[in-house]
């Protein structure tokens, strides 16, 4: 099977790592396409980027079509146009987001996600809640903006460190969620640092878009993810209209 690895930002180096992390986990029949939008913000950090990262993310999706995939992951941790990738797309598309912690539910009662800036925790936070583990989950920032992931000078593995400590010792938690897509190469050895479940939202994503394939499962096509209405849009948005599936 072949699943795309789309980065709805434009920095591609944080695609390169997303497909790294993908390629380590995908079974010996799966291939890992990767993608990085050519439009939109360097990062994701808030509603404001996540909005005018959708039309990139979208187009992306569209122009891999020809070549073809089975399923889909967004690597952006806020879950960065699901909704409408899930109406555009006739596969499987999957969030980071909703994967790691479905994953997580599976392995702890309590577990933290651990993610960038405030205005990122807030986001996922509600996330969190609407994917039904706001009882069982908190969720962390830990001041990193997102492009420091990339710098090994930043100082920003220690602060990533701190707020997992203060996790675990505050927090009761008994597995932690990396939030963020920056992050997915640090799971394996947090986890052996710290002795309990490092969850990647990347690799979670990855084995459960390989399970819905194998299992002939697709989104619904009825109700809230139908097909999007065939209408005329207009101005900078013309080629997204609906009547061509982005035309």
């Amino acid at each position: 099977m072949r699943i795309l690895i789309v980065n709805p930002n434009t920095t591609a180096s944080m695609t390169e790592k997303a497909a790294n992390a993908a390629r380590a986990v995908a079974a010996s029949g799966t291939e890992i396409i990767a993608a990085t939008s050519s439009m939109g913000p360097v990062s994701i950090e808030g509603h404001y980027d996540g909005a005018l990262a959708i039309p990139g993310l979208l187009s992306e999706l569209k122009e891999r079509q020809t070549a073809g995939y089975d399923a889909a992951v967004i690597a952006c941790f806020d879950d960065t146009g699901l909704e409408a990738a899930r109406s555009f797309a006739d596969v499987p598309i999957l969030g980071l987001c909703e994967s790691a912690v479905a994953t997580a539910g599976f392995l702890a009662q309590r577990f933290t996600v651990v993610t960038t800036l405030e205005r990122s925790r807030v986001l996922i936070d509600n996330l969190v809640r609407r994917y039904g583990m706001g009882e069982r989950a908190r969720v962390r920032a830990s001041d990193i903006p997102v492009l420091e992931l990339e710098d090994p000078a930043s100082g920003a593995i220690g602060k990533l460190r701190a707020e997992i400590e203060r996790a675990l010792a505050e927090d009761g938690a008994e597995a932690i969620v990396l939030g963020c897509a920056g992050m997915t190469d640090l799971a394996r050895e947090l986890q052996a640092i710290y002795g309990v479940p490092v969850i990647d939202g990347v690799s979670a994503a990855v084995k459960q878009a390989e399970a819905l394939v194998s299992l002939g499962l697709s989104t619904s096509k009825r109700g809230s993810y139908a097909s999007p209405l065939p209408k005329a849009f207009t101005g900078a948005m013309s080629a997204f209209s609906p009547a061509g599936k982005l035309g």
